[in-house]
């Protein structure tokens, strides 16, 4: 099987988070059928080994992605499909890299992890249970010629008020007015702390991710689930207390389980050595990037502080939307590039 059947029969699995057993299946089939040495572990991740050499290299990637199935389809160099970016093309392309064969001295783990987009608990089970290897690629959307070193910490919360129900004519706030008024409370604050940050990977985003309001006839009740994407230096614990204190009652800030720091890797290791000369051989021009959402890089990298890089095919602009598609063009050269970092970080001394 081609690269590409590859890439279109992961897409044609549709696997958003909490439901990737069929993806999952299908890509260790299809590992099994090119030589790797496979496994489902205990918490659903696909994994995938080839080689025996004293160098480790671990492509790890995810399999599932968030909800909202995409047609699958070709249309001239273009593949469309929930997750042809985000991210089972760069999953496809660890996969299919690895498949053209063992590399001496070298041994190559793959893993199609679940619930990157929910809890990361595929990632959080790999960095509890596997050794840390000599290397690691997160599997991202990065643009073929570009190498990506860093993303943002991120930290959720219930906004709520619950109130006593009101007359519209009594000129007292109700429950959604309560809700907002602490919502700019929220922006307030994180607008001050911005203001010294011109960059934005270096301020705090906040994102309202879902909200609604009920009433029982008695109380009036109101919520918002909400995200502030935190930049390099400014760390969980710390934050986490200046949040509550900015929010007074009757509205409740309660804390949602999942929070991590921002993640950034080091320039100067081996591993961007081999990816930079990587894409310098294909005729490219490399760039690093940061990036200001949170990926897999954030839970497993900041343990096992090996050389570190995330990589894969794909415009992450297309992220989540309804016109998520991927370039074959791209697809194929990345697979060549992939390959040739694990040549390199073999042939390095």
């Amino acid at each position: 099987m081609n690269s590409t059947e590859l890439l279109v029969g992961l897409l044609e699995h549709y696997s958003s988070t909490e439901s990737e057993e069929a993806a999952v299946r299908y890509l260790i089939n299809w590992m099994d059928a090119a030589g790797f040495e496979t496994e489902i572990d205990s918490v659903g991740n696909a994994i995938g080994k080839i080689g025996t050499g004293k160098k480790s290299i671990m492509l790890l990637g995810h399999i599932d992605t968030v909800p909202g199935e995409i047609s699958v389809r070709q249309e001239g160099d273009l593949i469309f499909g929930r997750g042809a970016v985000d991210a089972k093309g760069p999953l496809a392309a660890f996969a299919a890299a690895t498949s053209l064969g063992a590399i001496p001295g070298l041994t190559i783990t793959v893993i199609g992890a679940v619930g990157e987009e929910g809890d990361s608990r595929g990632a959080s089970y790999v960095r509890d249970n596997f050794k840390a290897p000599d290397f690691l690629v997160i599997g991202e959307p990065s643009r073929w010629n570009r190498i990506t070193l860093g993303y943002k910490g991120s930290i959720n919360y219930t906004l709520s008020v619950e109130i006593p129900i009101t007359h519209p004519a009594s000129n007292t706030d109700n429950a959604c007015e309560m809700l907002i008024s602490s919502w700019e409370s929220l922006l307030q604050f994180i607008r001050d702390h911005n203001s010294e940050h011109t960059r934005v990977f270096d301020q705090v985003t906040p994102t309202i991710r879902s909200m609604d309001s009920s009433s029982n006839g008695i109380s009036d009740y109101a919520q918002m689930h909400v995200t502030f994407r935190l930049p390099e230096g400014l760390k969980v614990h710390e934050i986490k207390d200046q949040f509550q204190n900015v929010v007074t009652a009757p509205a409740m800030l309660s804390l949602i389980p999942g929070a991590v720091d921002a993640y950034r890797a080091s320039k100067n290791t081996k591993l961007v050595r081999a990816a930079l000369a990587a894409i310098r051989a294909k005729d490219g021009t490399p760039t690093f990037v940061v990036k200001t959402g949170t990926s897999d890089m954030n839970i497993v990298a900041p343990k096992w502080q090996c050389p570190t890089i995330a990589y894969g095919p794909g415009d992450s602009n297309l992220d989540h939307t309804p016109n998520e598609h991927i370039s074959q063009l791209e697809y194929k050269r990345s697979i060549s590039i992939l390959r040739t970092i694990m040549e390199n970080i073999s042939n390095e001394r």
